[in-house]
């Protein structure tokens, strides 16, 4: 019940975040939703993989190179979903920023953990 309510709720803000962003475009809801389980997938299979890889590089940066993989995630996800669109890395960088600083909001107000 606890991953239906996050994907629901990051399928939400991805919504909402591409209708106040330019350079992100969500065709629909149906893609947002599509969006937040293909993100899921891809932080639980890839993104540790990168950050092992990146582990060097992410311990010089006190890890700010983990932006770098966010960013990539995005535009990973952007290659794999038909209809949601990333103009450039910059902007899925700022992109996965925003949406982590308002899943860490949602969760915080849900009382989540």
């Amino acid at each position: 019940m606890k991953t239906l309510v996050r994907i629901l709720t990051t399928s939400i803000l991805v919504l909402l975040i591409s209708h106040f962003m330019d350079g992100v475009d969500v065709d629909s809801f149906t893609t947002s939703l599509l969006v937040a389980i293909v993100l899921g997938l891809l932080n639980i299979f890839i993104k540790p993989i990168l950050v092992l890889f990146t582990l060097p590089i992410t311990f010089f940066t006190l890890g700010l190179f983990l932006l770098i993989i966010n960013g990539l995630i995005i535009i990973i996800c952007d290659k794999i979903v038909g209809g949601f669109d990333v103009d450039n890395f910059f902007t899925a960088l700022l992109f996965s920023i925003i949406l982590s600083v308002s899943q860490s909001l949602v969760n915080l107000f849900l009382g989540k953990k």
